[in-house]
């Protein structure tokens, strides 16, 4: 199966940064941001090495949709 481009969003919340894969609606968290990605890369990763195809295709037509602004008055 091939997977669209996917996106880390990541979150400042307190102490902890929190990271999410919209896409897939994965998250994880740390104690900076790059510890939260790659706690994220982590999480997506084994869900893709251990979900069936159907579940992975389930999370991606969740209708979630992310796209860059193209924003005129900035």
């Amino acid at each position: 199966m091939k997977l669209p481009k996917l996106t880390a969003v990541i979150e400042k919340e307190g102490k902890w940064y929190v990271a999410t894969c919209p896409e897939l609606g994965v998250a994880s968290q740390g104690r900076t941001d790059e510890e939260a990605e790659a706690m994220l890369q982590e999480a997506v990763e084994l869900l893709l090495e251990e979900a069936d195809e159907a579940e992975v295709r389930r999370r991606l037509d969740r209708g979630v949709k992310v796209k860059r602004l193209e924003l005129v008055h900035a």
